[in-house]
């Protein structure tokens, strides 16, 4: 225990020797330029001049940021909804050709006669081509319809003669 002491002075002594050495030398004085009070509210108004300006300038985008927002919304709602009639309208195309084809191979199976297989060929090949065509002109007057649907939002707000997508009054 005795031991434990003389240690511990000697490491109190040891600091005391580094810091009295430390206060031998000399302590740098810092100066701090002089406080201008004008030079300072002229900052201060500048800086509350700069603010007043971006606030006013989000307000004015603010508006137009909401309104694209909206317009974005529409367009992926417009965009969503074309896709699932376009997907539901193909469903209903396979459907519609299964059926066609499994009634053709029935009437296949029914022929007696090589001319029968022929003609009922020959047939279901002329409706399978005008239905392939009605088909056709159906998905192309939904994707025109569907582009005009999804386009619609963007016409609204891009048009000259309204505001926000919001036609004005006279």
């Amino acid at each position: 225990m005795q031991k434990q002491r003389e240690y511990v002075r000697e490491i109190a002594d040891q600091k005391d020797n580094e810091m009295a050495k430390s206060e031998d030398k000399d302590v740098e004085i810092i100066h701090f330029p002089a406080f201008d009070p004008v030079k300072a509210a002229d900052q201060l108004h500048s800086v509350a001049q700069t603010a007043e300006q971006w606030s006013g300038a989000l307000l004015r985008v603010t508006p137009g940021a909401e309104d694209a927002q909206k317009m974005l919304k529409t367009i992926f709602e417009n965009t969503a909804a074309v896709g699932i009639e376009l997907s539901l309208k193909g469903i209903a195309t396979f459907w519609a050709n299964a059926e066609a084809d499994l009634s053709h191979l029935q009437a296949l199976v029914g022929a007696k006669l090589p001319s029968q297989f022929i003609a009922l060929q020959s047939t279901f090949l002329r409706k399978r081509v005008e239905l392939f065509v009605e088909q056709a002109k159906q998905f192309q007057a939904l994707g025109t319809r569907g582009v005009a649907d999804v386009n619609k939002p963007a016409k609204n707000a891009l048009d000259p003669e309204k505001v926000g997508g919001v036609a004005e009054t006279p």
